[in-house]
């Protein structure tokens, strides 16, 4: 059994990191789960939350809204739809991804598919959680 796995997390905007780590925890939609070195091949998706990286250099920690995850056994590829290090993150950024989570809510309330205007409703009591769950 290896020790470590290669771990990448990019965004549309940037890669963020492209490491060996020996966990990964993930929001993923049906839960938090962490991945380690021979994890069975699994893809998830990701709901908003913190994704946590343990590596021999040290742990980081980065917010991502959403996207999905591939695991291999012997590596995790993170494709997230919007990432930041969360020594990065500021009450600005939180209030900026609260807002366009909110004008998607009132959005979707225009549409007749239920289903639409409760996955935009989670979107964004996920986002204010995240600045509960960061204390920002």
């Amino acid at each position: 059994m290896a020790n470590t796995m290669q771990f990448d997390l990019v965004s549309p905007e940037r890669s963020l990191a492209s490491l060996e780590a020996s966990a990964v925890q993930l929001p993923g939609a049906d839960g938090d789960m962490t991945a380690m070195p021979d994890h069975a091949p699994t893809i998830t998706t990701l709901r908003p939350g913190i994704l946590k990286v343990e590596a021999p250099e040290g742990a980081s920690e980065y917010l991502v809204t959403g996207g999905f995850a591939q695991i291999n056994g012997d590596s995790l590829s993170v494709l997230a739809e919007k990432a930041i290090p969360v020594a990065e993150v500021t009450r600005s950024h939180l209030d900026d991804l609260i807002a366009e989570a909110r004008a998607s809510h009132e959005a979707a309330k225009e549409s007749d598919d239920q289903t639409i205007v409760d996955d935009a409703a989670k979107l964004l009591a996920d986002m204010e959680a995240l600045g509960t769950h960061m204390s920002l």
